[in-house]
């Protein structure tokens, strides 16, 4: 089996894995994040990247929940950001649940797309990454994201909020596979 199919079949895996918590979470909490503005998801990103930074630092925690749960969280509200960005923070819930499936699978195959041309073009450089390095770039990532929205939105010469969450989710991905599947 290719490298390129290989990490096609575990990408594949890792979305299951996240849909099932995403549709578990959707069942307890309805689609409540529709009245989050993209910047309030950010901060929640970046509170769950910032937990797997410090577990990874300390070594220790005193919270059962360790860092793939993190991760996990990491890609779902990301995908809700993207969801954000495009239809806008609501007043109300306004989506149901056949909606909010549709929109999560169709932001996550667009990650998906994203990924099969730059490991295209990296080479699958990821699998030689640390997963701490991986925390620390989605880390940058979050930063960069929570800049531009400093900005109005705006970007002068780099990518925008959208590109920024799609490689967020992508790294998440990766590290998911290299803790779960490898």
């Amino acid at each position: 089996m290719s490298n390129e199919t290989k990490t096609d079949q575990q990408y594949a895996q890792i979305i299951e894995l996240c849909k099932d918590v995403f549709l578990k979470k959707m069942k307890d909490y309805g689609n409540a994040w529709r009245i989050l503005r993209p910047s309030s998801l950010t901060d929640q990103v970046y509170i769950k990247a910032q937990r797997i930074r410090s577990l990874q630092s300390k070594g220790t925690q005193k919270i059962l929940e360790g860092i793939t749960p993190e991760f996990i969280g990491i890609v779902n509200y990301s995908v809700m950001g993207l969801v954000q960005l495009d239809l806008g923070a609501a007043d109300t819930v306004d989506i149901d649940e056949h909606k909010a499936i549709e929109l999560y699978l169709g932001y996550f195959e667009k990650a998906r797309r994203l990924m099969r041309d730059k490991n295209h073009d990296y080479g699958e450089a990821w699998r030689d990454m640390r997963v701490s390095s991986l925390a620390d770039i989605i880390l940058m990532k979050l930063l960069r994201i929570k800049q531009i929205e400093d900005n109005d939105g705006k970007a002068t010469v780099s990518e925008g909020i959208d590109a920024n969450y799609y490689d967020i989710i992508n790294y998440a991905v990766f590290a998911l596979i290299r803790i779960e599947l490898e």
